[in-house]
């Protein structure tokens, strides 16, 4: 899959750490949408993403855990367990774009660069 066709999903409650990772990720090639809580994500979740990148903590009543369980079943409806995600990948903050777009690329199978 190219960086073009790859359509990311941000949700990051902090508007500027959402704003500075969503505009790397475009400058990258990857289509972008974001959300700022649990709750806008899981409606933007009704068109299929190729990748989720969540904040953990989020405000509301759902946190990006069950964002991200929430968008792996709606792409494979038989989860193992509700308590995990698997194939998940944690990012500490505060993390570097270019380690993010490194690790969406390595999770798409894009090409790396020559």
């Amino acid at each position: 899959m190219s960086r073009k066709n790859a359509k990311v999903l941000v949700v990051e409650d902090e508007v500027l750490v959402r704003d500075m990772i969503a505009e790397e990720l475009r400058d990258a090639g990857f289509q972008v949408i974001e959300a700022g809580d649990g709750e806008a994500a899981q409606g933007l979740l009704a068109d299929p993403v190729d990748v989720l990148f969540t904040d953990i903590r989020l405000p509301g009543q759902v946190d990006g855990w069950a964002i991200a369980q929430f968008a792996r079943s709606r792409r494979s409806p038989a989860a193992p367990r509700a308590a995990e995600v698997p194939g998940a990948i944690f990012m500490h903050k505060p993390y570097l774009p270019s380690d993010v777009i490194a690790t969406i690329e390595r999770l798409l199978g894009v090409p790396k660069a020559r």
